[in-house]
């Protein structure tokens, strides 16, 4: 544990991030069970980023010339129940039972998870029996249905971890009119994207975090879907209609490009992109492939952008995605307000959990009302298993208040 925290705080290392890591202080082993700590600050998500620390084993990593180029990244080890056997690229991953495991089990004497990017024929592979589990990103909600009829088969709706949203650049003239902003919410029917995409098993959302969090702000108010309103908010604030149908101001044209990746978005933004043009706002669409997508949010290269937005740290993401300080990556919505910032920190000091609620709620209610983003659902995950994995017993996890279970004490 030492050696991995000492890992990701290497400057030499590329670690993915390092909030709260980088405060780590005094780090020091006292038993082969206990470590102590002292951190420069006072940050209260650091339990919970620790719950989500993926861990090394030093005797292997030590022995490596550049922890950044590893033979471990190819065959790693692990403390699961499982023992790593072999990865066939663009085919399979083979899991052997692990008998030293630490705790009750393995139940299970092999694994092997196989690579299908296509997910009709992964359901199809599922109900022929050739697949057992399908649990990563489950089936589409097409497929519910059906789902739910097959003998021997279990299906699971599980609350997923992430809400997905259109993220809106305010770096960008465009969205830098709030009006923009609230019209473009105000003219989008959500309800009819659920019901007609997603078969109304999502529920919509208005907050970044699903209402399973400890933090979640249960006072946000509903969107309520109103073309007339959103046309009267782009008169008043000046944006005029055309001979084309479509909104101008000071000669330029209401046309923001929304990013996404290829596949699920595309009917989400053609649906969004109906429903703005009924009021004036010539919505263009760009799909591209994951790796593309992501280097372009990377580098700001979008007005607005579709994501699923991942409830992690117990909430304490917030620190990352709306500070002030972390723009451009990872506040890609390049949101910038001092309130907020005092507001966070506050979250992220206090230890005790009701004041942090307050301060996180009220990040949300101002999040909210800037319109910086635009919440559509919290994604559910249908989990689907075979007769030979029942019972299981699914739950939508992703980092969720797991350190109140870690054995760590504020002092």
């Amino acid at each position: 544990m030492k050696y991995s925290i000492d890992l990701i705080n290497n400057p030499k290392f590329r670690a993915a991030r390092r909030a709260g890591h980088e405060l780590v202080r005094d780090l020091t082993v006292v038993s082969p069970t206990e470590l102590t700590w002292k951190l420069e600050k006072p940050y209260a998500p650091y339990p919970s980023i620790l719950s989500w620390t993926f861990i090394v084993p030093k005797h292997l990593m030590e022995k490596e010339a550049d922890p950044n180029a590893s033979t471990f990244a190819t065959k790693p080890v692990g403390t699961g129940p499982f023992k790593w056997v072999e990865r066939v690229p663009g085919d399979h991953i083979t899991l052997a039972a692990h008998d030293g495991y630490h705790l009750d089990g393995p139940y299970l004497e092999r694994l092997v998870i196989k690579y299908i990017p296509d997910l009709t024929v992964l359901f199809t592979q599922f109900t022929t029996g050739d697949i057992d589990y399908i649990g990563l990103q489950g089936i589409t909600a097409d497929h519910y249905e059906e789902a739910k009829g097959l003998a021997d088969r279990e299906v699971t709706p599980v609350p997923q971890a992430f809400i997905e949203n259109i993220a809106l650049n305010l770096g960008m003239p465009v969205f830098q009119d709030p009006a923009v902003r609230e019209a473009l919410y105000t003219a989008m029917d959500k309800q009819s994207i659920i019901d007609s995409i997603y078969y109304g098993l999502p529920s919509p959302s208005e907050s970044f975090l699903p209402k399973q969090s400890w933090a979640f702000n249960p006072d946000l108010p509903k969107q309520s879907y109103d073309p007339d309103k959103a046309k009267q908010i782009l008169d008043a604030a000046g944006w005029k209609k055309g001979s084309d149908g479509f909104r101008y101001k000071d000669g330029k044209k209401l046309a923001p490009v929304v990013y996404g990746i290829s596949g699920a978005f595309k009917e989400i933004a053609e649906a969004v992109q109906g429903d703005l043009r009924k009021v004036g706002i010539d919505l263009q669409i760009q799909l591209f492939d994951s790796t593309v997508a992501w280097g372009k949010l990377a580098t700001q290269e979008f007005d607005a952008f579709g994501m699923s937005f991942p409830y992690v740290s117990a909430g304490d993401a917030l620190n990352l995605y709306f500070r002030s300080a972390n723009v451009p990556t990872p506040n890609r919505m390049n949101w910038k307000d001092k309130e907020t910032d005092e507001l966070l920190d506050k979250g992220s000091t206090a230890t005790d959990d009701a004041t942090r609620a307050a301060a996180y709620a009220a990040v949300q209610q101002k999040v909210h009302d800037a319109f910086v983003w635009i919440p559509l659902f919290h994604e559910p995950l249908f989990v689907v298993a075979g007769a030979k994995l029942k019972p299981i017993k699914a739950h939508g996890n992703y980092g969720c208040g797991l350190y109140k279970g870690l054995g760590i004490a504020f002092k």
